[in-house]
């Protein structure tokens, strides 16, 4: 694990085992040996269908946004099964894991909460060790897909966010932790239980690498130009922010190079870094009155004197005074995201999406809004990146991955969820009908004046007072005709903008669930046995994926290639005349795995005698003797 290092590790009951499903299609789990050849069996993905769509034409009269005009992503997976499984295909199936090992650069899972409560859809009730074990499996396997320069993002509540959060630590490493969200979903708070009303989930931010995180800290959306009052003789908006470096680290000990003083004219304001006449010093200083640095250095300062200012200050009741920096709003600039988020919608909102796309049905107890995804998706992946989520539920996730024109994979353990809600919405995406969530952008206030609106004063603003005014005009009719009043109303009027479409559906996905188990294992015997789903191509690609052999379906005599091994599958008897004609089929310098369910007695030996490399794997029980794909598992 990338935390192996670090002394402190959480422990927990049966730590040093695995778990597999004890039930098909549910959170329901057993221990076993991490050797047990149920754990270790790697199923294949079997296709069942591609969804696709093709994007709208634009109409006329309607405003979209530049997210409109991406191209519409096909390169998508829904997969129905157990996450474990699923994961356990992709980064292993030899296929799956070229297309998707390293390769993921956003992860978003909202696994069980472990709340101890019934669902509609799911049971979300693990003894705590169940659940760690569980989940530490899952994240040694993301890890593993995402890209070095990717994130995870895991959303939780209170009850195991503190074991999830040391869990996160011990397997991508305490040194990639990025940030602790902590996300309004619920203002009213939930009143039920002890403690406070629980208003907020947590979302634990990791990143695979941090020396290469490519994570965006900030956006150009969150500066707003009326954070910025005051203006230049050229009316350029600004600001003002103390010179002075706010980190006690830096002082005059570790930083002398950006300790000096400046020269000011309290009268006129005019500053300098050279002494003249009649001009009084000014030293940074922190609050407690003791010796701080600036910022700038002292070339930097003399050639930017433009942009500094002169004000007063007072420390301890004493008046002084401090050397302030104009700070410009530009088009350009980025502001850092909060930690806090109370702007991205809430469980209601997240309802009201899903009782949009399926009208008369239960919701998700606790749906996340669209809007929340969006800002994760933005803030971590470019257009085309891969996010994956291996908790669908609703699918949230790969419904706005797709709106956002990036490729995605998502898994839904429990069918009745998947034919319910995840298929049919994202269906709803490719084929336009889903009009809510992000789809649209919300109406907003815009300035609707001849002179703009006053500095400051933003659209919402404007409309409370005109609200407020009209409310006063009401009670006193005989003030409409003052001229005053009218001018008031002028200097503020606002309008509604029509929504800007973000979304004209298209692009597709295709369909996949998991093979069946091909293996069994009586443990008390130490027997690895075949099941009853064993047989034809779910065999061939069951036996191909666990010897680590990608398939070839268009060579007509060989089932897998490895190199410069093939793969042959022989559902019955292997005998000394079929390996023969297998070998025929080879050219120099290649060789020959053959997997059969029956050998003939001293086919072993024959193969050690031929001109050409060939292995004998006996099915079941040399499966996981030969696969290579046990390793590190």
């Amino acid at each position: 694990m990338a935390g192996a290092k670090q002394l402190l590790e959480l422990n927990w009951f049966n730590k040093d085992k695995a778990l597999i499903p004890s039930q098909e299609g549910r959170y329901a789990y057993e221990w076993v040996d991490p050797k047990d050849p149920r754990y270790c069996e790697t199923r294949a993905l079997v296709v069942d269908e591609a969804v696709t769509d093709k994007q709208s034409p634009k109409e006329e009269g309607t405003q979209y946004s530049e997210r409109a005009d991406l191209a519409p992503t096909e390169d998508n997976l829904l997969i129905l099964g157990e996450s474990g499984d699923v994961l356990e295909a992709l980064t292993r199936v030899p296929e799956l894991r070229e297309k998707y090992l390293g390769k993921v650069k956003c992860i978003y899972i909202d696994p069980p909460f472990n709340t101890a409560q019934t669902f509609a859809n799911y049971e979300d009730n693990l003894e705590h060790s169940v659940w760690l074990t569980m989940m530490r499996d899952r994240l040694v396997h993301l890890r593993k897909l995402l890209s070095d320069d990717g994130s995870i993002w895991v959303h939780l509540d209170d009850v195991e966010n503190h074991r999830m959060r040391v869990l996160l630590d011990e397997v991508f490493g305490v040194g990639n932790f990025f940030s602790e969200l902590s996300v309004e979903l619920n203002p009213a708070g939930r009143r039920l239980g002890e403690g406070f009303a629980t208003s907020h989930d947590t979302v634990l931010v990791y990143v695979k690498n941090l020396a290469q995180s490519d994570v965006r800290t900030g956006s150009a959306e969150l500066v707003s130009e009326a954070d910025f009052p005051l203006r230049t003789a050229e009316g350029v908006p600004y600001r003002l922010g103390t010179l002075r470096n706010h980190n006690k680290a830096f002082n005059p000990s570790t930083r002398p190079n950006l300790s000096y003083p400046f020269y000011a004219d309290p009268g006129t304001g005019q500053l300098s870094v050279e002494s003249f006449d009649g001009a009084v010093p000014v030293y940074p200083i922190f609050g407690d009155n003791t010796p701080a640095v600036w910022r700038w250095g002292r070339e930097k300062a003399e050639r930017q004197l433009s942009d500094l200012v002169l004000r007063e200050v007072k420390r301890e009741g004493k008046s002084g005074f401090d050397i302030a920096q104009k700070d410009y709003f530009s088009l350009d600039r980025t502001k850092k995201y909060k930690s806090v988020w109370q702007d991205v919608g809430t469980s209601n909102t997240a309802k009201g999406e899903l009782k949009s796309l399926f009208p008369g049905t239960t919701a998700f107890a606790t749906p996340k809004p669209e809007r929340l995804l969006e800002r994760i998706v933005h803030i971590a992946t470019n257009p085309g990146d891969i996010v994956l989520d291996v908790f669908a539920g609703s699918g949230t996730t790969a419904a706005v991955a797709q709106k956002m024109g990036r490729r995605w994979v998502t898994c839904e353990l429990v069918e009745d969820t998947f034919n319910r809600f995840t298929r049919p919405r994202l269906e709803k995406v490719i084929n336009g009908e889903d009009q809510g969530g992000i789809t649209i952008q919300k109406q907003e206030r815009v300035d609707a004046t001849e002179e703009g609106l006053p500095d400051g004063l933003s659209p919402e603003d404007a409309q409370k007072f005109n609200s407020a005014l009209n409310k006063v005009l009401a009670a006193n009719p005989e003030l409409k005709t003052e001229s005053v009043v009218k001018a008031l109303k002028s200097a503020t009027k606002t309008k509604n903008q029509k929504g800007v479409v973000n979304w004209r559906g298209g692009g597709g996905f295709t369909v996949a669930h998991l093979a069946p188990q091909c293996f069994d294992y009586v443990p008390e015997l130490g027997l690895v046995t075949l099941t009853e789903a064993a047989t034809g191509a779910t065999l061939v690609n069951s036996v191909a994926a666990n010897l680590n052999f990608s398939l070839t379906p268009d060579n007509r005599h060989f089932d897998g290639k490895r190199g410069s091994m093939f793969l042959k599958v022989v559902e019955g008897r292997l005998d000394k005349d079929k390996a023969e004609e297998l070998l025929a089929h080879l050219n120099e310098g290649e060789g020959v795995t053959l997997a059969a369910t029956e050998l003939e007695p001293g086919i072993r030996q024959f193969a050690r005698t031929t001109d050409k490399p060939c292995q004998i794997v006996h099915i079941p029980n040399d499966i996981f003797t030969y696969s290579a794909t046990q390793e590190g598992k």
